[in-house]
């Protein structure tokens, strides 16, 4: 019998989706938008509208692992959603997730919709660590990051490939979030800490959601460190 050769690669092309809202000036601050698992692109660009400061543009980036939902009532959301991360071979999703943003930045940048100085990205759960692991190993690309309801990479004091950088950070998090309660990410602060520039971490009365005191926070923390 031939032996078999197993886990043998090809590479393929996918497409990857994404909405736009540019801002009235070119070369605008930008926001750029993961949802969390399960969820949409255009969910999150709701949440981004709400939090984005006037004059930046919004880009909402959507995952690219589909899967189905319950079917879907009258009135109701889609019977699909997506995911940024597999148990099987992670590290494939995350390098497909890094290539996305970064050739997002460039698109946008390179169309003159956004200042390549001024790019932010924010997660909210799933993509929430996986913006870290983007965010610490291409540095130059950011000005800041925005973690909600989220955590931080498991490989986080193990791996060699996170830099120390320039970036700022706001992490935030539920006093009554289920999947990271306060004894998870107690220490958060002090972790990322070790890396970025200047951490901001806050704590609000909230579930696994994002809660209108957030909101506002986040927009008072982007305006502020998208003036030079």
């Amino acid at each position: 019998m031939n032996k078999t050769n197993t886990d043998q690669t090809l590479q393929a092309r996918i497409n990857l989706y994404y909405d736009l809202q540019p801002a009235p000036e070119s070369n605008a601050p930008l926001l750029i938008a993961l949802h969390g698992y399960g969820a949409f692109k255009e969910q999150m660009m709701r949440e981004a509208q709400q939090i984005a400061p006037e004059g930046f543009a919004i880009a909402s980036l959507q995952g690219f692992h589909q899967h189905m939902k319950e079917p879907r009532q009258p009135g109701g959301p889609p019977r699909w959603g997506f995911g940024w991360l597999t148990s099987y071979r992670s590290e494939d999703s995350v390098a497909i997730h890094h290539q996305a943003v970064i050739d997002l930045i460039d698109k946008l940048t390179g169309d003159g919709v956004a200042d390549p100085a001024r790019v932010f990205l924010l997660g909210f759960s799933q993509s929430c660590a996986l913006n870290y692991r983007f965010a610490f190993t291409h540095p130059e690309r950011l000005r800041g990051v925005v973690g909600i309801c989220g955590g931080i990479p498991g490989d986080w004091e193990t791996s060699s490939v996170y830099r120390e950088a320039s970036i700022d950070v706001f992490h935030l998090a539920g006093t009554e979030d289920e999947f990271y309660p306060p004894s998870r990410v107690a220490d958060y602060e002090k972790q990322l800490g070790t890396r970025a520039r200047k951490v901001t971490s806050k704590s609000y009365h909230a579930a696994h959601e994002i809660v209108p005191e957030m909101r506002a926070d986040v927009k008072q923390w982007l305006a502020q460190h998208a003036s030079f």
